[in-house]
């Protein structure tokens, strides 16, 4: 990586004169490096990945804006993207973010449930984007249970075979896969704005106390696989689910769906980071199995 190169590049598409005084390390995610850049006529958020993953940060840039256009929860403004010096950049408007708190989370619960009341025609999204670094699917389609077994879950279960998942998982996971409608019966799954990464990593609250989501995965699915990704690693307290339920209750057959949503975000965790994702995933399978009897 030239960094010379990667900072003229940010400033050209900056534009309007700006000029880079200075650059700091952000700590963060895990797979892009991150910084705060500041210059002569601002400050922003940069973020930097090989060249070969600008789609990763253009379909972010899409997420974004589809997100903020909901006028339903803040997320940082996109400023601009591009490569130079071997590396894919992203530019955020910076925010001065702070760890939420319940009262930021409960607001986050309501403007969640008012997000997910905009509807798209379809299951998916105009364009495929990642999760984490994984490519994510989107192919438009009527079919919400084809659409999560296809384009999510058996997806996601043939990486994990090609990454050396055991088999019993595997074959447990293929017989999962051809009984998922029965897990929707009297359920029709309405197609919601979804940010898609919903976990507490993915969200704060700004220097007025309003909650901030970003790093979206977005696509239009089942509302329901935001809120169970809420559950999987915690961090949103009572106050979120309280306040998302008085906007739009959920489902009864939630407490089952959302073991075979997560399952979905465990089995990338496998198939990008190994582990004990995998010993994760084939408990929740053995459950969902269990369900159908």
């Amino acid at each position: 990586m030239n960094q010379n190169e990667v900072w003229r590049a940010v400033e050209a598409e900056i534009g309007s004169g700006f000029r880079i005084g200075r650059h700091v390390n952000c700590s963060g995610g895990s797979i892009s490096s991150a910084m705060r850049i500041e210059g002569s006529t601002g400050a922003f958020f940069v973020k930097l990945n090989d060249a070969s993953l600008l789609h990763m940060f253009e379909a972010e840039v899409q997420g974004l804006r589809e997100i903020a256009a909901t006028a339903a929860v803040s997320v940082p403004g996109p400023v601009a993207s591009g490569i130079g010096g071997g590396q894919a950049f992203l530019v955020l408007e910076l925010l001065n973010l702070q760890s939420s708190t319940p009262k930021s989370n409960a607001k986050l619960g309501e403007q969640l449930a008012l997000m997910h009341k905009s509807s798209g025609t379809a299951f998916g999204w105009r364009i495929d984007n990642t999760i984490g670094s994984t490519l994510q699917r989107n192919t438009a389609t009527q079919d919400w249970i084809g659409f999560w077994t296809q384009q999510r879950f058996s997806f996601q279960l043939d990486l994990a075979q090609k990454n050396g998942c055991s088999g019993r998982l595997i074959e447990n996971g293929r017989r999962l896969s051809e009984g998922l409608a029965d897990f929707f019966q009297g359920y029709t799954p309405v197609a919601s704005l979804l940010h898609g990464d919903l976990w507490a990593g993915n969200a704060a609250a700004d220097d007025t106390g309003s909650p901030v989501i970003f790093d979206p995965a977005c696509y239009y699915g089942d509302r329901e696989t935001d809120v169970a990704m809420t559950e999987l690693f915690g961090g949103f307290g009572t106050e979120f689910y309280r306040a998302y339920a008085q906007v739009w209750p959920l489902d009864p057959g939630y407490r089952v769906r959302k073991v075979l949503y997560n399952l979905y975000h465990v089995l990338n965790h496998f198939n990008l980071f190994g582990g004990g994702y995998q010993q994760q995933a084939g408990t929740m399978i053995k459950s969902l199995l269990a369900e159908l009897g």
